[in-house]
């Protein structure tokens, strides 16, 4: 009797610990009408606060007070995005149909899509026309981006497989026509069109493995093509298409360093002499070629320091023949003069205006005095304008008729290095 009195009186001592212990917890935690309250709050915080802006004009390579040989411009990554209706908390109306199918998930997600449109992903070639249109080569997206002049806003989309054929597209040039020649790795070939954006002729097909670079000697017309997996550069007629000759050896398996020679190159560019300059990517070297496929020179040796490169992919000569070059491991651009003197560079590894992350092409718009870049991750591409020559000897002119220092004396046609924007120059730099 005593030990059954003792076990119900146990129980309900356990009865009453367990009562206590279940009210404290249900006390300690909130109501779901509390946390969904919280949370609508913590969404409307991060859509009320404002972003920071900044004048992207004042980007400028070098620093003040030296006379800027390099600016800014702008960073285009594909369509307008509405960042207002990504923001809206308001949800879509929703039958019970939908609801029961489980549509919701699959129409938020093409609704993003819709507000977001088509961004770039994966971007190699850029190129320009005469009219400033700026046109860029996507592989991720399968298109070519055409980011109009008057409206980067208004951009413009040639598709694969709706505009033409382009599974796998990499270099853009531009003729003095309008017509633009892209190369396509998988068709291995080079693929014309009209100023309407129309496919108007193909070439290369037979001749080429894996066509990457492309450039146009509109004087002596001549279409220079590089194949990396043969290390060497095609040259075809401008007007026929037809195969005129190699520049390289090819079949040695990117073992060759001599001059004159590749080992997986990349791009190539042409100036206004008929002069021709080829990436040559593992040899870390920029090799040139005169309008007859002789070799001129080299410069450039593999490191990390100015004047070093580390996998340079893009080439561009600007209007006073300087020489840019983008480097991807180093995630900058540098300019040299003819004899490959370095000039000025810029960029370090970052997501900011002047900032790269796996930079790879690089054009020179001459008409418009701008440079623009090329990056794979993310995908976007940044214009800059280039001050010639002669505006930064009218700009050291007038500063000095105004009295105005203008830092450590140089020559107009040399840009000076600064340790922020562009760190220190090799020495024995010069203007061309």
């Amino acid at each position: 009797m005593f030990l059954m009195s003792s076990v119900e009186s146990d129980r309900k001592k356990c009865s009453l610990i367990l009562t206590l212990l279940l009210a404290v917890a249900v006390s300690a935690v909130p109501s779901l009408a509390q946390k969904k309250a919280k949370n609508t709050r913590a969404a409307e915080q991060i859509v009320q606060n404002p972003r920071t802006t900044f004048d992207v004009t004042k980007i400028v390579w070098p620093s003040p007070p030296e006379i800027p040989r390099v600016a800014f411009q702008r960073m285009l990554t594909g369509q307008k995005i509405d960042w207002a209706g990504l923001q809206a908390t308001q949800k879509p109306r929703q039958s019970w149909m939908d609801r029961l199918a489980g549509e919701q998930p699959d129409r938020q997600v093409k609704d993003v899509a819709q507000k977001i449109g088509f961004q770039m992903r994966r971007v190699y070639g850029v190129a320009a026309d005469s009219k400033g249109n700026i046109y860029a080569a996507d592989q991720g997206v399968g298109a070519i981006f055409i980011f109009p002049a008057d409206d980067p806003g208004k951009m413009q989309m040639i598709k694969n497989g709706i505009d033409a054929h382009l599974p796998m597209v990499n270099g853009l040039a531009m003729d003095d026509d309008d017509h633009l020649l892209v190369t396509d790795v998988k068709l291995h070939h080079v693929l014309v069109f009209n100023p309407k954006h129309e496919p108007e002729a193909q070439f290369g097909a037979g001749d080429l493995i894996s066509p990457a670079g492309i450039a146009i000697d509109t004087t002596n017309r001549l279409v220079y093509v590089v194949d990396t997996q043969a290390d060497q550069v095609v040259v075809f007629d401008a007007d026929k298409y037809t195969l005129l000759r190699r520049i390289g050896t090819g079949g040695k398996q990117h073992t060759l360093t001599s001059p004159g020679d590749f080992s997986l190159p990349t791009n190539v560019a042409v100036d206004k002499e008929g002069n021709v300059y080829v990436t040559d990517t593992l040899n870390n070297r920029v090799e040139i070629f005169d309008a007859d496929g002789g070799f001129v020179r080299e410069f450039g040796k593999a490191g990390d320091g100015p004047g070093h490169f580390a996998r340079p992919k893009g080439i561009a000569v600007d209007s006073d023949g300087h020489i840019w070059v983008a480097d991807e491991v180093q995630s900058r651009v540098q300019v040299f003069d003819k004899e490959g003197q370095l000039l000025i560079y810029l960029g370090q590894h970052g997501w900011y205006p002047g900032q790269f992350q796996a930079l790879y092409g690089i054009a020179a718009d001459n008409r418009n005095n701008r440079i623009i870049t090329s990056e794979q991750f993310p995908g976007r591409v940044q214009v800059f304008r280039y001050i010639t020559d002669a505006q930064a000897s009218a700009e050291k002119a007038r500063r000095e008729s105004s009295g105005r220092k203008t830092g450590p004396e140089q020559k107009p046609a040399d840009p000076k290095t600064q340790q922020d924007n562009a760190p220190a120059k090799a020495p024995g730099t010069s203007g061309s």
